[in-house]
């Protein structure tokens, strides 16, 4: 994916995000009141983007949205702004604790619910100058990450309970499952990370 095109679609999911905000909460329960950029796209332009990844922020607490795990309410939130036809990569994130851990480093905010699109985070995006718009380097890696296992810990003894209890009910086992798949990596993935004790800049 070409670079404009990559920042073009996240100014157009920009926009979404705001169009959405604007619809009742009794059709899309729902609330998107962040979208952030990590990855590629804030480093120094190129050719051609690898990958583009985001994060939207929502308003449900921590525990509802593991790592890697899709929130309730996100498919419908998804289908609205056809989000499976963006090249963008989402991963969804609580409002109420920090958007960034081992994948999202330094994470820049391009929007919010209170104040809008955030026009000179996009413009540095455009210009490849993501790096003056990220947020400082955390200093609470440790407890941050060791927070994001316990989470991602619960979620997966959850569902793997849910399995349990459904597998063999009647009716679809799909919905069950994939959410124990999405629990599994999110808690592995973390894992991984808090086993080696490393930070992103002891990491390289």
């Amino acid at each position: 994916m070409k670079w404009n095109r990559a920042v073009h679609h996240v100014e157009t999911l920009a926009a979404a995000c705001a169009e959405m905000a604007a619809k009742p909460a009794t059709i899309f329960p729902l609330r998107v009141v962040g979208l952030w950029v990590a990855g590629e796209l804030l480093g120094p332009a190129t050719d051609d983007v690898d990958s583009a990844l985001v994060a939207l922020e929502v308003d449900l607490p921590a525990e509802e949205v593991p790592w890697l795990v899709e929130p309730a309410g996100s498919a419908h939130w998804g289908n609205a702004v056809k989000l499976a036809q963006s090249p963008l990569t989402v991963r969804w994130r609580s409002a109420h604790a920090p958007v960034w851990n081992h994948m999202l480093e330094r994470p820049a905010r391009v929007w919010t619910v209170t104040n809008g699109l955030v026009e000179d985070a996009l413009a540095a995006l455009g210009a490849g100058e993501g790096e003056r718009v990220r947020e400082p380097a955390p200093a609470d890696w440790d407890a941050r990450m060791a927070a994001e296992l316990r989470i991602s810990h619960v979620a997966l003894a959850e569902r793997t309970a849910a399995y349990q209890d459904r597998r063999w009910r009647p009716g679809k086992l799909e919905p069950v499952a994939d959410a124990l798949w999405q629990a599994s990596s999110g808690y592995l993935d973390v894992l991984s990370v808090t086993k080696t004790g490393k930070s992103w800049a002891e990491q390289v």
